[in-house]
Order: C-alpha cells, then structure tokens, then sequence
C-alpha cells in the first residue's frame, strides 16, 4: 500500500472529469503537488493509506474554482467610485486613483487582500491583468495561491510604465523571471484595442509567440467599444485582433458582451478562451454576453468576478448563480446553461479558458492538487436530494455560499483548514488596507471638492496660468462693423467662420469655477469664397474650465480676467456631464465670424458674433488679447478702447459678462 500526504475521505467527490463522475462516498489522495488516487473511498483506501486524514463526511469535495479574469489589487478600490458607466468610472476615477497610489506596495497589500477573499471562497487559480504584476506574483507566490499574471501595456504612461515600449521591456523580464515557476503563469495584457494600437498588439503578438505566453485582453465588453472599433479600425474588435494574428497566441478574452456572430466562428475555429464577467457586465450596464452561443460554438468559456471596483466581490459562487440565471431570462427559457454546465465554467472549463486543463479543474489523477471540501451543514443547504446526478451541481450552483469553504489545498499545500487561512496574516492585512483607503480617501475628497482638481485629473490641460484683456459690445449691425474692420486694412493674420455649440456646466456655491463644452465647427472654404457645395465643416471640440474671476476693470469696461485652462475634449458631453455632475447646465450656440490682427504693436482677435441661442439675445463684438504683465495689460486695454471707436461701436454698450451669464439672464 502507497503512502501518501494527504488522504480526504467521506465526502462526495465532484470530479469534474470527461466522464464527471461523481464518487459518494469517496476519496482524493494527495501525494507532493500531485493527486495521485481519486474514486469510491473503499476503493482509494486499499490502494494508499496517510498520517494525514481529512474526513469530509457530509460535504462536498470539489476541484478548485477558476476565477477568470479579475484586477485583484484593485481589492483597495472597492466602493470608491459606483453607479457610474464604465468610461466614467474608468477614466474619471480609477485611472486617475492609480496613477496617485499604484506602486509595489499597494498591489502587494490589496493582492494579499483578494488571495484571502478568494481562498475563503473556494478559488484556488485567478487570472489578473494589472500593473507591478512583478509585486502581484511575488505576493500570490507567498501565499500559494495559481495564477495567470498578465503585466498591462497601454498606449499611454501607466502606474509603472513611462511609455509602451517601458512596458513591452517589463512584460520581458517579468516572463524570463516567472516562465516555468509552478503556481505563477506570467502573461501579457494589453488592456484593449482602444487603448492600444496595431504596433503594440503586433509586438505583444511577437513575444507572446517566442516565448509561448498567454495574451490576455479586454474585448468587446461595451456596445460603443464595438461602434468605435468599426469607424476606427473597419472592423469588430474580435475580428481586429484576429486579422492582427492574436488569436494565434494562447488567447484569454475578457467580457465578449456585443461579440457579433462571425466573430464567434473566428474564435471557435481557434484555442482561444472567454472569460465572462456576468455581475460587473450587469453593474456597469455593458450588457449580456451571448454564453450559450459561444459555448455552443465549441469556446471555452470561464467565469470571472471582474475587478473589486467594478463587483465589488471575488465570490465565484455569487458570480456562477448569476451566469446560469441571465441567459434563462434574457431568452425566456429556463433550460439554458443549466448548473452542471455552470460549474464547468467555474472548473475545468474556465481552466480550458486559461490554457491550463491539462493540470488543473478537475480531480484526476495526474493533475495539481487543487481541492476544495464544501460544508453542507447550512440553513441554505438543508435539505439535499439525490434523485438525479444533476442535484449535486444544483446546490453547488444554486444554494452553496462562499461561506461554505472549509478547506482548500493548492498545489498539494493546505492554504485553509476550518476557514483558516494559513498562509495570510489577515488582521496585519486589513489594517493596512485601511490605511491605504484613508489616503485614497482624502485625496479624492480634495479633489471632489475641487472643480481645478477634478479636471486636471482626468489629463490633458494646461497648468500654467496666463491673462486676457478682452471687452464686449452689443450692436445691432455686425455687417457694418465687419466692413469697417476691411476699410481700416488691418494685417489679417487669420480669417475664419464657423458655428460654435457652448454647453456650459455651473455649480453653484461648490466652487468659483465653470466649465464649457465646445463642439466648434469651422466652415473651410469660406475665405477663398466657394458656394455652398465647396464647403466642407472641420469640427474640434474643447474643453475649458473657466475662472470667472476679474482681475481689474479699465475705462470702456474694458477687463482683465485670468485665462483658462483648456484641453482637447477627447471624450463626449455624455461623459463630462456624468462625472462633473454640474448643478445646472446652460447653452449658448453662435454664428462666429473671427478677425485675428494686428494693430499697432500687438495682435488681437475681433470675434463677429451672431448668437441664435438662447434667442434674441443679440449680436456681439468681442475684442480680446493675451497678456503677460499688468504694464502690457494696461497697454492693451488702451489700444482696445481706441479700436471700438475705430470700429463705430459704442463703449456705452460694452457688457461687464460672458455669454454663459447673458444666457443665464435671457433664460431666467
């Protein structure tokens, strides 16, 4: 008789193998990091025998659960930032959050914090695209906890990475130091088509193929990433990445949620494996993933919790009982993806998914020994029924809670006994979790209570303050003004026209400051005098935050105000709206007929402006220049006040505001 390190006997034991056999009563030995016996317990018990004897009598005995795809440091994120779309709560809140507080020891900390949850859950392998995935191993290691580590690349700096290439050189090293280790399977993870380009996933594409390494990838989660995908690169993001040749790597695809029809038959056709994200698709309002489709069509399809900020939770079986439940009511048939097939994702499908079948996700002999015993003794779990061999993976799916986990081994090493994590000091943990939700705490508080703040953190505005001398005069012939301006031969340096949409967000009494969404549309063609069918619109859109601060006044209420920072408006008004959350919103929309010239020693722009909403709220002469010092500012103001007599117009007319206030007061 062999002698063995473990032997758990008593228990039902779910082995998720071709056959799914199920043994009750029966018995997993376990011999180093291997199984080395699994089936009926008397027989098991004449072929080994163990100083080590875990009676499981009464309870399940299961393989491991495959988490998917998750973001596990992102465990110090939870609760920051909810009920938000994914652009919002990506872009406005994580990534700024990140760029402040992602280091070694903040992945460290929160992935030692996600290794507890998940252990305690049932989950013994996780697939994780983050940044410092250097950190992320080295902590999974200690713990003893599996995973597929995927070090992220983006087309723009990252926590731990300057430029692309910076993170190409780390994916590198970070596979040569970890390729071959025998919890960790180091990956590559770029983040998404959108955030990245052809010769990113190209070069990503090369190492993973020399170095026959996992790509791992957002893809097709939202409907607008499939919009934009199509006008940005003439096709669906699946079938971008195809024809890019990624699917000739090991694949890992994340969400898949607006996958279309052809791009499943591209993946069935490949090794390629989906990770489905059921409670962070449904919270953040991407969707529902066509599962039953893709699984039917020959994909590996595993379950993922997503990340703890977009959750908030790493519970597998919360995740599994919402992914059987979804298709039967998106399509109205209780049949679909039944629980046996559930826990297949949660099992040996989502190790297929993963690449790793061939070692883990089912209790066979051979394979690593990553088990789990389940309690069965719970108000939830009473009472049991054995008429079929599908009441097994009812309750599994249906009715067990990660509350249930009594052990779990990965790798043949025990990391729970009797809900105890072994390996984690989870006290020392949470207290600096807590520490470290403090600081993100108090600066987000900071920043949400300051309008400069909240916008610099989004990226892409200028930080260096400048002045304007600029004035304001109604009039009621904007022709006449404008043919004035060509009889006085001033040197045009630029003409143009072009139709303005103004959307500016107020906020009340929560800070001196104001935004303006500007989509401004310029008509090319104007100025050499082609007729309407000559014409073309060259749109650009901005974002400003505006002071609303007055510096001084001059005669002719002339003013000086600070300047604005301004940066381009790379997302839509949707989104500004969603995350400034302004009190009010008003609109301006304007004809602008715009001068710039040079009088006498200095440029100035003369705008023409014919504003038709709100309406009836006039016409307008803007005269404005830049300025440096109060002495140039004095000099301009001069020169602008002998420039309104020059143009016919009356300084008695000159209003004290900007467009945003006369709307205000045509409106109010």
């Amino acid at each position: 008789m062999r002698k063995v390190d473990t032997l758990i006997i008593g228990g039902t034991v779910v082995t998720m193998n071709a056959r799914r056999d199920v043994y009750s009563p029966g018995a997993v030995a376990i011999n180093g990091h291997q199984i080395v016996a699994v089936g009926p317990e008397d027989r098991v018990r004449q072929l080994v025998d163990s100083d080590q004897i875990v009676d499981a009598s009464g309870k399940l005995v299961i393989p491991g659960l495959v988490n998917a795809h998750t973001h596990v440091p992102m465990t110090l994120l939870r609760g920051l930032a909810d009920d938000l779309r994914l652009d919002v709560w990506l872009l406005g809140y994580m990534m700024p959050v990140e760029r402040e507080f992602v280091g070694p020891d903040f992945v460290d900390v929160g992935t030692r914090l996600g290794c507890a949850e998940m252990l305690l859950s049932g989950v013994t392998t996780f697939n994780d695209m983050y940044y410092y995935e250097e950190d992320v191993a080295k902590a999974t290691a200690d713990v003893g906890m599996r995973a597929v580590l995927g070090q992220s690349i983006l087309k723009f700096p990252t926590p731990d990475a300057s430029s692309y290439e910076d993170a190409l050189e780390l994916c590198r090293g970070f596979i040569e130091r970890w390729k071959g280790h025998e919890l960790i399977t180091p990956a590559l993870s770029p983040h998404a088509p959108y955030t990245t380009t052809d010769e990113i996933l190209q070069d990503v594409l090369d190492l993973a193929l020399e170095t026959d390494t996992p790509i791992h990838i957002h893809l097709s989660e939202t409907a607008l990433e499939v919009t934009d995908a199509k006008r940005d690169f003439g096709a669906p993001p699946i079938e971008y990445v195809h024809r890019l040749g990624l699917t000739d790597a090991k694949l890992i695809a994340a969400h898949c949620v607006h996958i279309e029809p052809h791009e499943i038959k591209i993946l069935a056709g490949t090794t390629a494996g989906v990770a489905h994200n059921p409670s962070s698709n449904l919270k953040l309002a991407s969707g529902f993933a066509p599962v039953v489709e893709m699984r039917e069509a020959g994909i590996p399809v595993g379950i993922g919790t997503d990340g703890p900020a977009s959750n908030n939770d790493l519970d597998m079986f919360e995740e599994a009982r919402l992914a059987s439940f979804l298709p039967k009511a998106v399509k109205a048939d209780p049949t679909l993806l039944p629980a046996p097939d559930v826990f297949a994702m949660m099992t040996i499908e989502g190790a297929r998914a993963l690449h790793l079948d061939n070692v883990i996700g089912s209790l066979e002999v051979g394979k690593y020994a990553d088990i789990v015993v389940i309690d069965q003794d719970a108000p939830h779990a009473t009472p049991r029924f054995h008429l079929s061999a599908n009441n097994v993976y009812s309750h599994l799916v249906y009715a067990a809670h990660a509350s249930d986990v009594r052990h779990v081994w990965v790798h043949g090493r025990q990391l729970v006994r009797d809900r105890e994590l072994l390996t984690i000091d989870l006290p020392a943990v949470q207290a600096r979790a807590m520490e470290i939700a403090q600081q993100i705490n108090d600066f987000m508080s900071q920043r949400e209570g300051s309008l400069l703040i909240k916008t610099i953190a989004i990226g892409g505005f200028e930080q260096r303050e400048t002045f304007e001398v600029q004035v304001k005069v109604r009039t009621r012939d904007l022709k006449a003004v404008e043919q004035r301006l060509q009889e006085l031969g001033l040197e045009v340096v630029k003409h143009s026209v072009r139709q303005q949409f103004d959307t500016y967000f107020l906020f009340g009494g929560r800070d001196n400051r104001y935004l303006r969404y500007r989509e401004d549309n310029e008509l090319i063609g104007q100025e050499s005098g082609a007729g309407p069918a000559g014409l073309t619109v060259k749109p650009s859109y901005t974002l400003t935050l505006m002071e609303g601060i007055v510096e001084r006044e001059y005669q002719d209420s002339i003013i000086l105000t600070r300047s604005r920072y301004t940066a381009k408006a790379t997302y839509s008004l949707r989104f500004y709206r969603e995350y400034f959350n302004p009190d009010m919103e008003v609109e301006v929309v304007k004809w602008r007929t715009r001068y710039r010239v040079n009088y006498e020693d200095a440029e100035f722009a003369i705008n023409l402006d014919h504003i038709t909403r709100p309406q009836g709220l006039g016409d307008f002469v803007e005269i404005k220049a830049r300025t440096w010092s109060a002495s140039d500012a004095e000099h301009k103001a001069d020169l602008i006040s002998k420039l309104l007599r020059e143009l016919g117009l009356d300084p008695s007319k000159s209003v004290r505001a900007e467009y945003v206030h006369l709307a205000q007061r045509a409106l109010a």
